[in-house]
């Protein structure tokens, strides 16, 4: 308010200037309409309409479809040619990383790979629930490795299949995980390759 304020009166003082320079006959003061009482008339008149209520209702539902059926990710077909590749998630420290009291841990251009402190122990299971078999294929997979697997959508309703199957289904976000684990078909499975502390992506083909 205080900076908004400044405005309003910097422009005014200026207004005024221009308006003493130029003036040519009687001048009279300007008055503005009040910022706050001009916003509170138009939504008191919006809900004596009630057109309010329909706004406020509108972005309710807009809320609850986006939470509901998120926007599919782009940029990714179905699995037609099976591939298996690696992914090393070594990084390199752009600076010191010290601890509250000032203790270095990790040292700028010191190479760190998480899965030396944090391993993946659920597998990661990428797909479109759209498609019924690759709805399957994740049924299946999760079965396989007896539950030790995180389901992620990259399109369909995550809440939707969360009730069916009674457990937490996540959804993958603008594709950032996608992109980052360099998948471009699915389904597919992201895992760790213990011996070789890096990760293996699995894209797979149903039929």
């Amino acid at each position: 308010m205080k900076a908004l304020a400044a405005i309003l009166l910097a422009w005014g003082g200026l207004t005024g200037v221009a308006c003493a320079q130029e003036s040519l006959g009687p001048s009279y003061p300007i008055r503005e309409p009040d910022m706050l009482e001009e916003i509170q008339g138009r939504l008191k008149a919006l809900e004596k309409s009630g057109r309010l209520k329909e706004l406020q209702q509108e972005g309710v539902a807009r809320s609850r479809q986006s939470i509901e059926s998120p926007k599919a990710v782009t940029g990714l077909t179905r699995t037609d040619q099976p591939r298996t590749f690696y992914m090393d998630p070594s990084w390199r420290v752009p600076r010191d990383i010290t601890t509250p009291d000032g203790q270095i841990i990790a040292h700028a251009g010191d190479v760190v790979n998480p899965l030396d402190y944090v391993p993946l122990s659920n597998h990661l299971f990428f797909f479109d629930q759209r498609d019924p078999n690759q709805v399957r294929k994740a049924a299946a997979i999760l079965k396989r490795y007896e539950g030790k697997v995180k389901p992620i959508l990259v399109a369909g309703e995550p809440l939707k299949l969360s009730r069916q199957w009674k457990r937490q289904v996540y959804f993958d976000q603008g594709g950032n995980l996608v992109k980052r684990f360099g998948i471009q078909q699915i389904p597919a499975l992201v895992s760790q390759d213990v011996a070789r502390k890096r990760l293996r992506i699995d894209e797979m083909k149903v039929d």
